[in-house]
């Protein structure tokens, strides 16, 4: 596919500064950047985001970790020392040409290194001022680690994924941080749209917790409705606690095969030649009341015959199923092939790496960049030279960053 240039992208002159770490805040400026906006990643001097040095794999690309280069590419960055008045001053220069602050310091952090809305505002009223959070800016939790695996395990989330049979079950995933990464970003773009129309600024929020409960909230409204009975998780095939049979995911004498929606039993049961379903045929609600004896009826006939057989059975017969595939499954798939999702990114001295274009295509063409996560630092004097030219006296000089190393990010 065409890649859409980035200067005829929606964001094109948008500017971020960006002062998040680790997955989340990072996450959302991605978005943004994809689209268009230039973002300016503000880092702390000799350590950078924590993030270029998490432990996520062994693998390890020009000294910063893969999950780094994948959140933080086509960004610029520059470092500051938030304790330094020189810096701070600086970084309020910047502020007066940014539209977009993005930060997910824990509640009062940022505030304290006088960064928070209320002091951002003041210097820029149009500023698009996004913030994420573990839990929120009160309560009880919110100095507790915002943290992706904790908030997933406060969110109820953990008794949805699995059979019951398994214990609490979390995402394979970091759901919470990109759920609320996509959610600021989301909210951000709402805001700049009201810029546009009243020409005021706003400031946009939201946490982990929040973006997990938006995940669930199709079945929290079930919950909420239905007497607040608790969820039960099937015990054979667990795929949702509240779908009823066929739905999930079954063993085949090969492989495994989901079986998601059908037009009733008896056609599925019919067209399977699945003994032992027939008693269930005119009862209305048994694909619930009955889950778990229907599942394991099926699941049983289902391991005779490999996946392909049952997918030349099924599809046929507008059975919604699927075959269940792996990642190199996936990638030598035509459909990912069509797809044109692979990008290779650049950084300095030649060094190339594989990475993933963001999911939307405008006007049939994708938003590809080849440029790579900056290293730390690499953006500092163009930025300054280019942004700061009128604001700051010649020669000024220092380094920069939010908070010190004792400070703790929340959000993430």
């Amino acid at each position: 596919m065409k890649t859409l240039p980035q200067d005829q992208r929606p964001l094109a002159g948008l500017v971020v500064l960006d002062f998040s770490q680790f997955l989340s805040g990072p996450l959302c400026t991605l978005k943004l950047a994809d689209l268009g906006a230039r973002v300016i990643k503000v880092e702390r001097p000799g350590i950078g985001d924590l993030c270029r040095h998490l432990y996520l794999s062994d693998t390890n690309i020009d000294g910063d970790n893969t999950l780094f280069h994948a959140i933080n590419r086509n960004k610029e960055s520059i470092t500051a020392d938030l304790r330094n008045a020189d810096d701070r001053e600086r970084l309020r220069g910047l502020l007066k040409t940014a539209d977009v602050m993005v930060q997910n310091f824990r509640p009062g952090v940022i505030e304290r290194q006088g960064f928070g809305y209320d002091a951002v505002r003041e210097i820029n009223p149009r500023i698009i001022y996004g913030s994420i959070s573990g839990y929120g800016e009160e309560g009880p939790w919110k100095d507790q680690p915002g943290q992706d695996l904790l908030a997933q395990a406060r969110s109820g989330l953990l008794w949805l994924t699995g059979s019951e049979s398994d214990p609490p079950m979390p995402m394979g995933l970091a759901v919470a941080d990109m759920l609320a990464g996509n959610a600021l970003a989301q909210g951000i773009l709402a805001a700049l749209v009201g810029r546009g129309i009243h020409g005021r600024g706003a400031r946009v929020d939201t946490s982990l917790l929040e973006a997990m409960i938006d995940f669930q909230f199709e079945v929290l409204t079930t919950h909420l409705n239905d007497g607040r009975r608790a969820p039960r998780r099937s015990s054979v095939s667990g795929a949702h606690a509240y779908l009823g049979a066929p739905y999930g995911v079954y063993r085949t004498s090969d492989s495994y095969l989901a079986v998601a929606m059908t037009p009733s039993l008896r056609t599925l049961g019919e067209l399977m030649e699945i003994d032992g379903l027939a008693p269930y045929y005119d009862d209305g609600s048994a694909l619930m009341r009955h889950r778990d004896e229907i599942k394991a009826i099926m699941a049983s006939a289902i391991e005779r015959r490999s996946t392909a057989d049952w997918l030349a059975i099924l599809q046929p017969a507008d059975i919604w199923c699927s075959e269940v595939l792996d990642w190199p499954a996936l990638l030598d798939s035509e459909a990912w092939s069509l797809l044109d999702f692979e990008q290779v990114i650049s950084r300095s001295a030649g060094k190339e790496l594989a990475a993933l274009r963001g999911p939307i295509r405008i006007n049939g063409q994708v938003l590809k960049s080849a440029r790579a996560a900056p290293a730390l630092g690499a953006d500092q004097d163009r930025i300054f030279n280019a942004l700061l030219a009128e604001t700051m006296p010649a020669g000024s000089g220092g380094t920069m960053m939010p908070g010190d190393t004792q400070v703790r990010i929340s959000g993430d």
